[in-house]
């Protein structure tokens, strides 16, 4: 430091683990190669209660956990996400999955594939950010959470979140990454 002698600075860094890879695109995320593989790592070590609100096909979220509006889906539940979320209690899952329809076109292409009237609403930002709050809500403390999505900011610090891994999965062309975060709920954890 200048202007100090014999002064030593000490920084503690913690790297956060990001990755690039390349694979095919599909439009069932969780079946993407690094994807699939980088849940299989997390879902297993965590183990316990994971929910996923967006389930599609090939969640990796227990069957009674599992919700996706799409009424032919295989899963459990099929409700407006943010309302299924609701029903759970505060702190409840080991971790969450997050894998909406990426952009206002595709919530309007994935509710009309299905002959739902696709509604001002559910083409706002709140459409995301009221199941982000939601299922930052349930998770633990310690949990986590992985988001997939065209932008790294997953559930976020305001809600309680640290990043811990970040994996880009780009698909050649012009076509958008695929990214994934994967952040542990930091609040209240002692």
């Amino acid at each position: 430091m200048k202007g100090v002698e014999g002064a030593h600075t000490i920084m503690a860094v913690k790297l956060m683990k990001i990755n690039r890879t390349w694979a095919m695109p599909n439009k069932w995320t969780f079946k993407i190669k690094p994807i699939n593989e980088l849940l299989s790592k997390y879902v297993k070590d965590e183990g316990g209660r994971w929910i996923d609100p967006f389930a599609g096909k090939y969640s990796f979220a227990e069957y009674a956990y599992t919700n996706d509006l799409n009424p032919e889906m295989p899963s459990k539940y099929h409700q407006e996400a943010y309302i299924y979320l609701q029903e759970y209690p505060d702190d409840f899952f080991e971790g969450g999955l997050f894998d909406p329809p990426y952009s206002p076109r595709q919530v309007k292409e994935c509710y009309e594939g299905f002959g739902r009237k696709v509604t001002f609403s559910d083409t706002k930002c709140t459409f995301y950010s009221k199941v982000k709050d939601e299922l930052a809500r349930i998770i633990k403390p310690d949990g986590l959470a992985i988001c997939c999505g065209w932008n790294s900011m997953g559930l976020g610090k305001g809600r309680g979140f640290k990043q811990i891994e970040i994996l880009l999965v780009a698909h050649g062309g012009n076509k958008n990454d695929t990214i994934v975060t994967v952040e542990r709920k930091t609040e209240g954890v002692k």
